[in-house]
């Protein structure tokens, strides 16, 4: 089974991602709604929920595990490779190297939570494969507090994203990653507001890929079902209106959520 866990609904893109490429392989989903969002908090306290929540995963019968936050990825990620012997697949590795391949100019911009930008991370992989690239990152604290609440579409979340991204337009960018799962529930606001030569690379469906290949080299690390009767469980920490109503949109369809 395939575990996914996330500071919230946001993760559900990736579980979206992993259902669309991957039919017939069961998954478990754990968002911390009661929690989120984890990229104003410490890397202590962002490391002890990702253990929890990993923990939890595996308890009810996850043989892996994909960290679909990339806040938790940037700060947890060897410290679970460390305690648990399961693979542990992170986001931001697949989306830093998709915006690698598809920068024309090497003017790479990245939007996350502070956390995701404090640590670096994706400037790390990228100008350590090629020095010669320029990336540009912009903390957007506030995008996914809009997200959970499903002010998706308000005209007050449109201002604050083109406030955002001004900087990364004046450095020119070709590429923009979004880094952070619930990105891209904004994808097409942000989309308009960063311009359409702009290309968006989204972490979520990256990571899916990811997966979908290691499985290809390794199938026995995820047993298959039927493609008729696999299930899937979603779980989260707390339960909202706004958390049915943002899930049925990912999903596109009515979904249950199980509250633990």
């Amino acid at each position: 089974m395939i575990g996914i866990f996330d500071s919230g609904i946001g993760g559900m893109t990736v579980a979206r991602a992993v259902e669309q490429l991957l039919p017939g392989y069961p998954l478990i989903y754990f968002g911390d709604i009661a929690r989120t969002p984890y990229g104003t908090k410490s890397p202590e306290t962002i490391i002890d929920y990702s253990l929890r929540n990993t923990d939890f995963l595996l308890k009810k019968g996850a043989s892996l595990i994909i960290i679909a936050c990339n806040t938790a990825s940037s700060v947890a990620t060897d410290r679970l490779r460390q305690e648990f012997q399961v693979p542990i697949i992170e986001v931001v590795t697949p989306a830093a190297e998709k915006a690698i391949t598809r920068t024309k100019t090497g003017r790479i911009g990245i939007i996350g939570t502070r956390a995701t930008v404090k640590s670096d991370i994706y400037n790390r992989i990228i100008t350590g494969r090629h020095p010669e690239f320029k990336v540009f990152s912009q903390a957007c604290p506030l995008l996914v507090p809009l997200v959970e609440e499903g002010w998706i579409n308000k005209r007050e979340t449109k201002m604050i994203i083109r406030r955002y991204l001004h900087p990364l337009q004046t450095n020119q960018i070709d590429t923009l990653v979004l880094g952070c799962t619930h990105y891209p529930l904004l994808k097409e606001l942000i989309q308009a507001r960063i311009g359409r030569h702009v290309h968006l690379i989204d972490s979520s469906v990256e990571a899916a890929r990811y997966l979908q290949k290691l499985l290809q080299e390794q199938p026995d690390l995820v047993q298959k079902s039927d493609e008729q009767s696999v299930e899937h469980t979603y779980y989260v920490s707390d339960l909202t209106d706004s958390a049915q109503h943002v899930a049925a949109e990912i999903f596109g369809r009515p979904m249950e959520l199980h509250h633990v």
